[in-house]
């Protein structure tokens, strides 16, 4: 994150530097507090990418010596069959027609769009504690010499 955050102080001394000669050889505030608004923006990244390079040191992607396997992180679980993404789109899409058709469909594709994010965020909320809750069981199970299976 070296690089990043070096680039991205480069855009805000850019816009530091574009701010202070706007104001000064125009007088006009809006294009000068746009300018002041983008510097701080990239002063929020470059500050960001510089702590986190700071807290994590350099990453594989900063050396020249590192292999694509160093890149690799934990795989996690990925859903194979879940209706949530295409409920999600059916519900975008019902929006969007809202727009043209009118405020009944946008409101329409609006629940079902409600309800395809619903379901996407809970599908596997209690994933995480029936993981942790099956493998004290296991552990307990194998511990006291009982052969239940969960």
């Amino acid at each position: 994150m070296k690089t990043e955050a070096r680039l991205f102080i480069g855009v805000a001394c850019f816009f530091l530097v574009t701010a202070v000669g706007y104001g000064v050889s125009s007088e006009e505030p809006a294009g000068t507090a746009v300018l002041v608004i983008a510097f701080l923006m990239a002063s929020l990244v470059a500050f960001f990418l510089h702590m986190q390079y700071r807290r994590r040191g350099l990453r594989a992607q900063d050396r020249a010596d590192a292999e694509v396997a160093d890149t690799m992180g934990p795989l996690d679980f990925f859903s194979p069959h879940s209706p949530w993404p295409i409920t999600t789109a059916v519900g975008s899409v019902l929006a969007a027609l809202g727009v043209v058709y009118g405020l009944w469909l946008f409101l329409l594709g609006l629940g079902v769009l409600g309800h395809g994010v619903f379901g996407m965020v809970f599908q596997y909320a209690d994933r995480g504690s029936q993981r942790s809750n099956s493998s004290a069981e296991s552990g307990r199970s194998s511990s006291s010499g009982s052969t239940r299976s969960p």
